[in-house]
């Protein structure tokens, strides 16, 4: 007769090793809010190392209706900026004991719905959106209901965006970072401007753009349409962008605002591969602080945030306990950082 293949130890060889009973093993090694004597907790970890049992988490996710996991939703992590805010998360989510996966939205609204309908099938304890939010109703009804269908299960979702949905979220301000730059760079002189910006549709571009112009504006200064330059949010977006600026022609233009760092530095390669002096004869200016702002030549100067503690703002909002009437709003400021792409002018 053929020998019946070895079967992975299961919680009940466990209890039976330690000598406990299936309850004690199972709010040993399941995480559970119980406490359990810690002797007892000691021989069924031992046991559970002994045997080499492995913990079924589905089978604790259809037990428990929800898991030991957080799902985050990020546009690009292939860009510092999300990479920064995920690691935030990664490290809160480590120190709370909760095992992170992760989805990549591309920065497309209807793969972002897509996503949070796939997982809610999983059942995640936690799940964290980041990425600015899209002016499109019916999308945002849409995705509104299926997060609030997952709450009502018993999960809970954290934005790291705009205000936008009915949320707890966490937000930057990126319309008072902008001003704030554009008062800046004005006392260092300058007075004429160009941009690049993301689509119209996009919160976060929408916000910095308004918030610069602002900020030139309590100066008696503006920025003209025709030097403003709707393009990607992504470096190749910067590259091409100085690239259509170039083409129509930035006149006077003394400095090129981007919306994001990787823009900044994207443009900046365009305008070293089409002869133009940075920052002699335009100097540049980023938003977001990226640690590449910082390794780039010249320098660039941008407006710093917090990004990691953004994402370890999120986890605590997240594990904060019971959601109470009116979703949190957690705002958290940027600071102006002056480098050498912006050099003072006389």
């Amino acid at each position: 007769m053929a020998q019946r293949a070895h079967s992975s130890p299961t919680l009940h060889d466990v209890a039976r090793e330690a000598g406990v009973s299936l309850a004690t093993a199972s709010r040993s090694l399941n995480g559970s809010t119980r406490k359990v004597n810690e002797e007892y907790r000691a021989r069924v970890l031992a046991a559970a190392e002994r045997l080499g049992y492995v913990a079924n988490l589905s089978a604790q996710t259809i037990a428990k209706g929800t898991s030991s996991t957080l799902a985050l939703l990020v546009s690009d992590i292939a860009d510092a900026y999300f990479a920064a805010i995920a690691a935030g998360v990664l490290s809160g989510a480590e120190q709370a004991g909760l095992i992170t996966t992760m989805g990549i939205t591309q920065r497309s609204a209807e793969r972002e719905l897509d996503l949070v309908k796939t997982l809610r099938g999983q059942r995640p304890r936690v799940l964290i959106l980041t990425g600015s939010r899209y002016v499109d109703a019916a999308l945002d009804e849409a995705l509104t209901r299926e997060l609030q269908a997952f709450e009502s299960t018993g999960g809970r979702v954290v934005m790291v965006s705009q205000r936008s949905l009915p949320f707890d979220t966490v937000q930057t301000d990126n319309y008072g970072g902008a001003r704030d730059l554009a008062e800046s760079l004005v006392d260092q002189g300058y007075r004429s401007f160009a941009a690049l910006t993301g689509v119209s549709s996009l919160m976060t571009a929408r916000d910095r753009l308004a918030g610069f112009r602002d900020g030139l504006a309590a100066h008696g200064l503006s920025l003209p349409d025709e030097r403003v330059v709707e393009t990607e949010f992504t470096r190749q977006g910067g590259y091409d962008g100085a690239g259509q600026l170039l083409s129509r022609g930035l006149g006077d233009a003394e400095l090129l605002f981007a919306v994001n760092d990787v823009m900044a530095v994207g443009a900046m390669s365009r305008l070293r591969e089409e002869g133009v002096d940075v920052p002699g004869s335009l100097a540049v200016a980023g938003f977001d602080d990226i640690s590449t702002a910082r390794d780039v030549t010249p320098a660039l100067t941008t407006v710093r945030l917090p990004l990691e503690r953004v994402g370890a703002a999120a986890i605590e909002l997240a594990l904060a306990g019971q959601r109470g009437d009116e979703p949190t709003l957690v705002t958290l400021g940027g600071e102006v950082v002056l480098r050498a792409s912006t050099p003072a002018r006389g």
